[in-house]
């Protein structure tokens, strides 16, 4: 393995890649600790040690300063990251087979793919405004948003809003081409990278956070003894492996094509296999969930504190009572919070896989080139067995999203583990640095392969075949 990172940099071409990349790394690591101009530090800094002290406020807020990269916790200029642009890239693919003009698009290549990642772009700028102007109304006026009441901005009015959602806009623009630089000029999917160097940037907070526990130092409710920190060094390299299992796993169906003829007596078949993925959605039922649980309980918090005035009438008195007694069944870490968030996981992941996954065209494309699934009819019984498959697996692969997305918030209310270091010990961050990980070492490995070096692996399918 190091002799393949060796031969990475020796060769020019893969090298102004990789520089390249680490060079982006840079500019967005150093985007995410620029403040945003009227935040008051001192302020911020009580804000978030307040929020640091609620497990509650730390899961509802977690992801969003994660994937920021602590951009939120600083309230720099990329606090909205890269989310917005992957917030309007879903909502694009998902609307894709609802509306005939985009899926007409998609189905004209390269000029329609062009059209539809315009469409992409002039909707996350409508989300930056949106996320941009309540990123701001917040920190004006934390209260609102069941946040603790710490004064933030040196000056709120609406020439701080303006000021924070046009620098948030153009930074989330700046950090979208960037991303699609990298994607061109550099190694892997450059959004990805950006999401994953974001994930990273936390791991020295959370060893922090862990070596607090174990001096007896850190801000957690309990402390740890040096054989627990081993026990969750060996636990952490044992999620990691069953979320390489959980990206990696597919079911392989087997096809066979029509025998043709070869020669004047002969005839010749092929057989090749399709591969459905265990975890076809990927890391999105995870970013839905939260994201629900999130606004719903910004919801619950505002129809909560309806009931705090003192001239108030019954029918918002019953309101504020029932969002009260809803707030304390989905707190953060209760029952009823782990069985919303579990229903909310296991429903985005069979709609996503409804949505994305089509066994009637796959079935129709199987007949048209002329393959067959042994033993089964083509045409609908086809699609049948291809659907009734892809639910099996489905199965089998949300059971696995959800015990690794319950796994960081049990560590978190049980052991009194910071959120910080928990997120790294299962749930979305995870799964995604996993993701683009292996892609990025396939890329490069594919690239050295390709120039006759060999790969990361000593032993593997790539290595099999060259030495054929």
């Amino acid at each position: 393995m190091l002799k393949a990172f060796i031969n990475s940099v020796k060769v020019p071409e893969i090298r102004k890649r990789i520089l390249f990349t680490l060079g982006v790394i840079a500019i967005v690591r150093l985007a995410a600790n620029i403040p945003v101009p009227g935040i008051d530090p001192v302020g911020l800094k009580a804000l978030f040690d307040e929020l640091g002290k609620s497990s509650a406020a730390s899961g509802v807020l977690g992801m969003v300063n994660m994937f920021s990269g602590g951009a939120l916790q600083k309230f720099a200029i990329a606090a909205l990251g890269i989310m917005p642009y992957i917030s309007a890239s879903i909502i694009i693919q998902l609307m894709t087979p609802v509306f005939p003009m985009l899926e007409k698009l998609q189905r004209e290549g390269d000029s329609g793919r062009q059209k539809i990642s315009q469409y992409t772009r002039y909707l996350t700028l409508v989300i930056c405004v949106i996320q941009g102007w309540m990123l701001a109304a917040g920190m004006e006026n934390p209260g609102q948003i069941g946040l603790p009441n710490v004064n933030v901005v040196a000056h709120p009015g609406f020439a701080f809003k303006l000021t924070t959602i046009i620098i948030m806009m153009a930074t989330t623009m700046i950090l979208m081409w960037l991303g699609e630089q990298v994607t061109e000029r550099g190694i892997g999917n450059g959004i990805s990278i950006i999401i994953t160097v974001n994930i990273i940037s936390r791991l020295p907070q959370a060893a922090i956070s862990l070596a607090g526990l174990v001096s007896g130092s850190g801000e957690g409710e309990s402390e740890f003894g040096i054989i627990y920190l081993i026990l969750t060094i060996l636990f952490f390299f044992l999620i990691t492996a069953m979320t390489v299992a959980l990206s990696q796993g597919i079911r392989q169906i087997p096809l066979r094509y029509a025998a043709r003829k070869a020669g004047a007596s002969s005839s010749v078949g092929q057989t090749t296999y399709m591969p459905l993925k265990v975890n076809f959605s990927g890391v999105m039922p995870l970013i839905f969930a939260g994201a629900v649980l999130m606004f719903a309980n910004i919801i619950i918090n505002f129809l909560a504190g309806l009931g705090n005035g003192d001239d108030v009438s019954g029918f918002t008195t019953f309101v504020s009572d029932a969002a009260r007694s809803v707030a304390s069944f989905v707190a953060y870490g209760s029952n009823g919070y782990l069985i919303v968030f579990s229903v909310c996981i296991i429903v985005f992941s069979f709609f996503w896989v409804a949505n994305q996954f089509n066994p009637i065209k796959i079935a129709d494309d199987l007949k048209r080139g002329g393959a067959y699934v042994p033993g089964i009819r083509p045409g609908q019984p086809t699609a049948d067995y291809i659907d009734h498959t892809m639910t099996y697996i489905t199965v089998i692969g949300t059971t696995g999203l959800v015990i690794l997305a319950l796994i960081p918030i049990v560590i978190t209310t049980e052991f009194k583990v910071l959120a910080p270091a928990a997120q790294f010990l299962g749930g979305s961050s995870l799964l995604i640095m996993v993701g683009v990980l292996l892609d990025v070492v396939r890329q490069i490995e594919a690239s050295l392969v390709a120039r006759n070096y060999d790969g990361f692996l000593s032993k593997g399918k790539i290595k099999g075949r060259r030495s054929n």
